[in-house]
């Protein structure tokens, strides 16, 4: 009976000391409790399991909340500690979001490259030079080109000009120079000025620009208002005609009122452009206009011999941006030399290239949008590139494409002299290039 009682004992404690001929045993010396039911004869796996269940089910809301949203896995029948620390969690929480965006595949019904493109095109008062610089840098891409003399509106050059004239698309973060110029015109901020981002994140807008921020320009959205933001979006050129008398193009659209809440709001269109669909004519009109220094002239694409011989540049409206353009020079320039447009410099970095990229889409179909213009005394140019397709579309690849037509361009010498920015036929009186 006394040795049955101390293999109990044994058994129960589980610290064992095996001498030749004697059982001995470490005893705890406080009172074991009494099991609470007639089952005693459980598993420690099982054991741990229970103890989990019951740890589990007694957490309290905030805890809950807290594993819910790190997905932090209970632990098998191993026995593995119950308990995450914070850094733990921190890892599974990018695990987990890292696993919810693979998990995540964006559909494109629409192929990014097309053969074909220029079929139609009318070309006889084009610069044949700009044109092939831009065809050979477009490719096979699905897309299209528009080159642009800044200082009088003239169109050098239109690659698919069946997709220049259509009706747009999103435009997606070019909308941000609009939302820019418009903070500025308004006093709301400078260049300089630090916007809240939530916590401790502070961004200026070159800054902004350079990396296309959207929480900076959502933020400054809802400060101006739908009002405002869309006062200046129709000064510069959105919601009407880009060009003078050039058949087949289209309006775009600018909404009437501030898109529903549910879609974003005025924050969303000041940020990805939704709920507008703006042509490519349209941006390089604005983009012009900054090129310029203020002067929003109607794009012109002459076709016959006269209107070329009789060229005369044709003012729109004078915008009052002037002092306004080197607040966003920086954040222009940034976006090739370090930020989204950066992607350029593969193919050109002779000549200094401002500009904005663009990237979204809607309906299975990606758009990828860049403007920019040669900030050169002579050959001055805007170079307005927007794609369409799918999983290779995205406005850094536009950026690119931008490139090459840089380089095809500057290897004809047309940073140098002889190309219609030096022609004083080709410029209003007064002017310069």
């Amino acid at each position: 009976m006394q040795g049955t009682r101390g293999l109990r004992l044994l058994v129960m404690v589980g610290s064992v000391l095996f001498v030749p001929g004697i059982w001995a045993a470490n005893v705890n010396p406080h009172p074991l409790n009494p099991p609470k039911s007639k089952s005693t004869k459980v598993s420690e796996s099982q054991r741990t399991r229970r103890r989990m269940r019951h740890l589990a089910s007694g957490r309290s809301t905030a805890v809950r909340a807290t594993v819910r949203s790190t997905a932090v896995h209970r632990t098998g029948s191993s026995g593995a500690a119950a308990h995450t620390t914070s850094s733990q969690k921190t890892t599974l929480t990018r695990a987990s979001a890292s696993t919810a965006r693979h998990r995540y595949h964006e559909r494109f019904f629409m192929s990014s490259f097309a053969e074909g493109i220029t079929g139609g095109d009318v070309t006889e008062g084009e610069d044949p030079v700009v044109r092939q610089a831009a065809i050979d840098a477009l490719g096979n891409m699905n897309g299209t080109m528009v080159a642009i003399e800044p200082t009088s509106g003239r169109v050098l050059a239109m690659v698919n000009q069946k997709l220049a004239l259509s009706s747009g698309a999103q435009p997606c973060s070019t909308i941000k120079l609009s939302v820019a110029l418009a903070a500025l015109s308004e006093g709301l901020i400078s260049k300089d000025t630090e916007v809240p981002l939530g916590g401790r994140s502070r961004m200026n807008l070159t800054e902004a620009l350079a990396h296309s921020n959207n929480a900076y320009f959502e933020a400054v959205g809802r400060k101006l208002g739908f009002e405002k933001v869309a006062y200046y979006a129709h000064q510069f050129g959105l919601g009407e005609l880009a060009g003078y008398d050039i058949p087949g193009e289209q309006l775009g659209a600018y909404p009437e009122e501030v898109i529903p809440q549910k879609l974003g709001g005025v924050g969303k269109m000041c940020s990805f452009g939704e709920g507008i669909s703006m042509t490519p004519l349209q941006l390089g009109a604005m983009v012009s206009a900054i090129a310029n220094g203020g002067t929003l002239y109607y794009l012109q694409h002459p076709v016959l011999p006269e209107e070329i011989a009789n060229f005369q540049p044709r003012i729109k409206r004078q915008l009052d941006i002037a002092p306004l353009i080197p607040e966003i020079s920086d954040g222009m320039a940034g976006a090739v030399q370090y930020g989204t447009a950066r992607r350029l410099g593969l193919n050109f970095s002779e000549e200094e290239i401002l500009g904005k990229t663009g990237t979204c889409s809607h309906a299975g179909t990606r758009f990828g949008w860049f403007a920019s213009y040669a900030n050169t005394s002579r050959g001055r140019i805007v170079v307005v590139v927007f794609l369409q397709g799918g999983q290779p579309t995205f406005g850094p690849k536009a950026a690119e494409i931008a490139g090459l037509m840089y380089r095809n361009l500057y290897d004809h010498n047309f940073f140098i002299a002889g190309t219609p920015a030096d022609t004083a036929a080709s410029r209003p009186a007064g002017t310069t290039p």
